[in-house]
């Protein structure tokens, strides 16, 4: 899932700078998850800015507003009140506030509410942990499951830097080595050989940005 935080609100007023009257949209995955953008905070975010006199004509959640049917079939749903609005605030991730942008049709200014922090899990206690890079070139088969270019700050793939203590990371001394835990898996599923694979340099050219992953025509 993708993790987030809400913008200063400060900062939310800012953008609204000579904008009256606002259409909210949330997101009902990754953005209600992270309680940035589900129902109590577009309730919690329609207060603030009726506080600071700002006209909220209305809100929509998306399932993911990233998916374009989606995000199309409740702006459709909504198309009075949106012709009120002057500009339409996002409370998701960057690709929710790019998929706005790009599925409404009479031409709003598209702000965000969020800033985008990175891909990760959720673990049993509630915490957001990146776990994945997304780099286009996955190497968790060789790695036992655990990703170095991520969990490793330097991103190193074929052991452990000469800054590793006791099992910890020379760039923060509370967080295990990352190369230690593929180690100590490797061990415990008996295949240290796999440990002593050479891997080749990072192909970059599967990073190169923009992505298009085309599935039909």
């Amino acid at each position: 899932m993708i993790i987030t935080k809400q913008k200063p609100f400060q900062d939310i007023l800012e953008s609204l700078k000579g904008i009256n009257k606002v259409f909210l949209v949330g997101c009902g995955e990754c953005s209600t998850t992270c309680k940035t953008g589900g129902v109590e905070e577009l309730k919690a975010a329609k207060l603030e800015l009726e506080k600071n006199n700002k006209t909220v004509v209305g809100s929509c959640i998306p399932s993911a507003p990233c998916v374009a049917a989606q995000i199309k079939t409740e702006l459709a749903k909504n198309i009075k009140v949106l012709h009120e609005a002057d500009a339409v605030l996002v409370f998701a991730c960057g690709l929710g506030v790019q998929s706005v942008k790009e599925n409404e049709r009479s031409g709003k200014i598209i702000l965000p509410a969020l800033d985008t922090l990175f891909g990760g899990t959720v673990d049993a206690k509630g915490n957001f942990c990146e776990k994945c890079s997304m780099c286009g070139d996955c190497l968790l088969d060789l790695t036992a499951g655990i990703c170095p270019v991520t969990l490793c700050p330097k991103g190193l793939l074929n052991g452990p830097c000469g800054g590793m203590d006791k099992g910890k990371c020379e760039v923060d001394k509370e967080r295990d080595c990352a190369w230690v835990l593929i180690y100590k898996e490797m061990e415990k599923k008996k295949n240290l050989a796999g440990f002593r694979k050479i891997l080749p340099p990072k192909d970059f050219k599967k990073t190169t940005k923009p992505h298009k992953l085309m599935l039909g025509a």
